[in-house]
């Protein structure tokens, strides 16, 4: 069967992402634990849609729930808790990964199931919406001004309030170092080398992060020095996850947009900008991680692991809607 599974559609992003999922028409099944029966079961009335309730903790039932899937999208975080258990199922039962994780330990998983995952004719694509998508559709548009690219140093410009999802996986997985790629390597970098980026109103200081995309874009473009900031506009919030709303409601995240700036530099010395301009990134992610998967099911599959704009090309975050890139 053409299915698609989403994976903790009972949370926020997935219950968005599910939404448009049935918009588009997509044969589609809703995944989670036994504790999101009444939500899911709610859900599935709603967009006339099945589900399917299983534990991650047990192989036998996340067999049983990827039978007769094509693409699972795990929208379950925290993911340093759910991606390798569901990549290394996915790739025994055949079944294509996604997510949308923001955790580099996701992508080093999945790197390492490369060789199973190619051997098995299973795709892994992490990070299908998010700043991956974002990131790496903004860095391979600029590569591509350039002749012999050597450097890129990307910011994402993050608006607007977190979800509780968010919020406790950023919570549960700091990284401890400051890492920025050269010659290829991850090594660390001083937390307090800041840097201005114009995100389409003038310079904005932006701190370095250590960002998965040091790895998403490198293995894209094959770029060896590769630099990550952030410059937000909203304060990370306090005190228990638990107790935080759910996530943005739609005005405030129509009211909060993102954008990321990147600089190339060549090997000439050349230098280039653009920036990217994009709706909240909340919604961005949902509909991005469908339209991935769409195009997944569609036929529009590489095996091992692969990033959205190395298989879609650097024009994948333009396809959704309200988002352009332009040069500065």
């Amino acid at each position: 069967m053409n299915t698609l599974i989403i994976y903790g559609a009972a949370g926020y992003t997935g219950g968005m992402a599910a939404e448009h999922a049935t918009s588009a028409g997509l044969n589609l099944i809703l995944a989670g634990r036994e504790q999101s029966r009444a939500s899911l079961e709610a859900m599935a009335d709603r967009l006339g849609a099945s589900i399917r309730l299983f534990s991650i903790d047990n192989p036998d039932a996340v067999a049983a729930g990827l039978d007769c899937i094509s693409v699972l999208l795990n929208a379950a975080g925290p993911f340093a808790n759910t991606a390798e258990p569901l990549m290394s199922a996915a790739i025994r039962a055949g079944v294509h990964y996604l997510d949308f994780s923001a955790e580099l330990d996701t992508y080093r998983e999945a790197l390492a199931l490369d060789v199973r995952a190619r051997a098995a004719g299973v795709m892994l694509l992490p990070g299908s919406g998010g700043s991956v998508a974002m990131l790496g559709s903004l860095a391979g548009y600029a590569v591509a001004r350039v002749r012999n690219p050597r450097k890129i140093s990307i910011a994402l410009h993050v608006a607007g309030a977190m979800s509780r999802g968010s919020a406790t996986s950023a919570s549960q997985n700091i990284v401890t170092e400051t890492l920025h790629l050269v010659d290829g390597e991850l090594v660390t970098r001083s937390p307090d080398e800041l840097r201005d980026f114009d995100f389409g109103s003038g310079p904005r200081s932006s701190f370095p992060v250590t960002l998965p995309d040091l790895v998403t874009i490198h293995h894209a473009t094959g770029v060896p020095d590769v630099d990550t900031f952030v410059h937000a506009t909203a304060a990370f919030p306090t005190g228990d996850a638990k107790d935080l709303p759910a996530g943005p409601g739609f005005e405030e995240r129509e009211a909060s947009r993102y954008h990321a700036s990147v600089e190339v530099t060549d090997a000439d010395g050349t230098v280039v900008r653009s920036l990217l301009d994009t709706v909240n990134g909340y919604t961005f992610t949902a509909m991005a991680a469908v339209e991935a998967a769409r195009r997944v099911l569609a036929g529009e599959v590489r095996p091992g692991f692969q990033t959205p704009a190395g298989l879609f090309d650097s024009g994948f975050a333009e396809t959704i809607a309200d988002t352009r890139i332009i040069d500065l």
